[in-house]
C-alpha cells in the first residue's frame, strides 16, 4: 500500500485541484489498496467525532497560549516573538509519514507566497531529522516546529490518542510514529489551523478529527487577507 500512496502522492502533488481533492485522490487509493485499513479509518474517525476531539482546543477571541518549541534546525521559536513580528498561521499535523499531512504543507507552501508578511508555522511533535525532511520535500519556507512529546497540544485539548487498531494498522505499514517522536506513545494532534492576529488573538481556526480533509488554502488566504482589512 505504501508504495502505492507515494506514486499517487506524486501524481497529485503538483496539479491544480483544490487541495481537499487532493486528498480525495489519496483517501480513495487507500481503500483501494486496502479496504481493511480504510474501514478502520472511518471507524477511528467516528470516534474521534462521537467525542469531539479537539473541540476544546482554544477558540476565535481567546489569546493562543504561548509555547516555545525547537524549529527544524534546533532553534527555539516563542510564540511570544512571533506575534511580535505581525500575524501567523499555525497549522498543526500529524507528521512526514501520513501522506495527507505531505500534501497540506505542498499546498501550503504554494500559497506562502499570497499571505504577504503572515507567516506560517508547521507543528508536529517529530524530530527535526522529519521535520526537516518534510520542510525539503514540500518546498517551504516557513519554519516547521517540533511539539515535544506533542505537550503543547495535549495542553490545549488538541491531541488525541491512537487506539491499538490503528496504531498496529499505521505500524503494519511501516510508520514507526512514536519511533519519529522520539517516544512510544501514540499521540498525535489532531490536525488544525489557527490563524491569530499581531496581538495573539485567534481570529480563525478551523479543526476536523476527519485528518483525510483539511482547511482549504483560498479559504486561509482569505482568513489572513480579512486580518488587514479589520
Amino acid at each position: 500500500m505504501v508504495a502505492a500512496l507515494e506514486s499517487k502522492f506524486q501524481n497529485v502533488r503538483n496539479n491544480q485541484w483544490p487541495l481537499n481533492r487532493r486528498l480525495k485522490a489519496i483517501a480513495d487509493e487507500v481503500r483501494s489498496q486496502s479496504p481493511e485499513f480504510a474501514d478502520a479509518v472511518d471507524t477511528f474517525v467516528e470516534r474521534l467525532k462521537h467525542a469531539e476531539a479537539g473541540e476544546g482546543g482554544p477558540r476565535v477571541g481567546d489569546t493562543m497560549p504561548d509555547f516555545a518549541m525547537p524549529d527544524q534546525d534546533g532553534r527555539i521559536v516563542r510564540l511570544d516573538d512571533i506575534v511580535a513580528a505581525g500575524p501567523a498561521v499555525l497549522v498543526f499535523h500529524r507528521g512526514h509519514w501520513c501522506p495527507y499531512c505531505r500534501l497540506n504543507m505542498v499546498g501550503l507552501a504554494e500559497v506562502q507566497h499570497r499571505l504577504g508578511d503572515t507567516k506560517i508555522y508547521a507543528i508536529s511533535a517529530e524530530r527535526q531529522p522529519y521535520t526537516r525532511k518534510l520542510r525539503a520535500e514540500s518546498g517551504a519556507s516557513f519554519p516547521f516546529l517540533t511539539d515535544v512529546d506533542a505537550g503543547y497540544a495535549l495542553s490545549i485539548n488538541l491531541a488525541i490518542w491512537v487506539d491499538d487498531e490503528m496504531s498496529s494498522l499505521i505500524a503494519g505499514a511501516g510508520w514507526d510514529v512514536p519511533g519519529y517522536h522520539g517516544g512510544q506513545a501514540w499521540i498525535l494532534p489532531v490536525p488544525s489551523v489557527f490563524i491569530i492576529d499581531g496581538n495573539g488573538v485567534i481570529r480563525t481556526r478551523h479543526i476536523d478529527p476527519d485528518y483525510r480533509q483539511r482547511m482549504e488554502l483560498d479559504a486561509i488566504v482569505t482568513a489572513v487577507d480579512a486580518l488587514g482589512n479589520d
